[in-house]
């Protein structure tokens, strides 16, 4: 499973910007059975190393891109009409349930019930026992205002690609938010890393 991130990233798309270490992801990723089909589905922006890192193994990518939903999402809207946004931020549902779902660090922008939705909707994709990875900023009082645009290196960490320089206070949500926005969700695992992020691994 090395060899197939190297050969994902082998041209280095990130140059000039911090790699950091993000051992769950990379374990999540090694993971990943070679001969059973996993359905994976993907909140972030359009990866081609992503998915080229998942083509090697029975894999099929659903691309959500909820970072184009966001005003919306985070709108007082009631119940009925946040559902309904929350549906429509998320692809089609398929006959096969989910397996794995990336959301890099697009639950940041998103507010308490925004959150409680939005992974609501995906929990009705997902089969149970799916599992959920997710990066939390933490340590720090302010992120980007948009959310990132991460990439696997050739050494098994992530780079965010995103050029945005402007910042907002960062909700700095924390396990025991996460546990009452994410009820259908339990904490696998979750590490400090490095760069002051969270990261989080979920089971449905």
């Amino acid at each position: 499973m090395i060899g197939s991130l190297a050969r994902a990233s082998s041209r280095d798309p990130v140059a000039g910007s911090e790699p950091f270490n993000a051992p769950l992801f990379r374990g999540l990723i090694e993971g990943v059975p070679e001969n059973q089909r996993w359905v994976v589905l993907d909140l972030g922006k359009v990866c081609p190393q992503v998915i080229s890192l998942l083509g090697g193994h029975r894999c099929r990518v659903e691309i959500a891109e909820v970072g184009q939903e966001l005003e919306l999402l985070n709108r007082d809207l009631d119940r009925e009409a946040l559902q309904h946004v929350a549906e429509g931020a998320l692809p089609a549902r398929l006959s096969e349930p989910v397996d794995l779902v990336l959301c890099w660090d697009t639950l940041n922008y998103l507010n308490r019930e925004a959150l409680r939705m939005l992974m609501a909707q995906v929990a009705e994709r997902c089969r149970p026992g799916s599992l959920v990875h997710a990066l939390i900023y933490y340590a720090e009082p302010q992120m980007p205002v948009v959310p990132g645009h991460y990439v696997p290196a050739v050494d098994g960490s992530l780079v965010n690609v995103s050029s945005c320089a402007q910042m907002r206070d960062a909700p700095r949500y924390t396990p025991e938010d996460l546990r009452l926005c994410l009820p259908a969700y339990t904490t696998e695992r979750a590490m400090l890393l490095g760069n002051g992020m969270q990261e989080f691994l979920f089971r449905l």
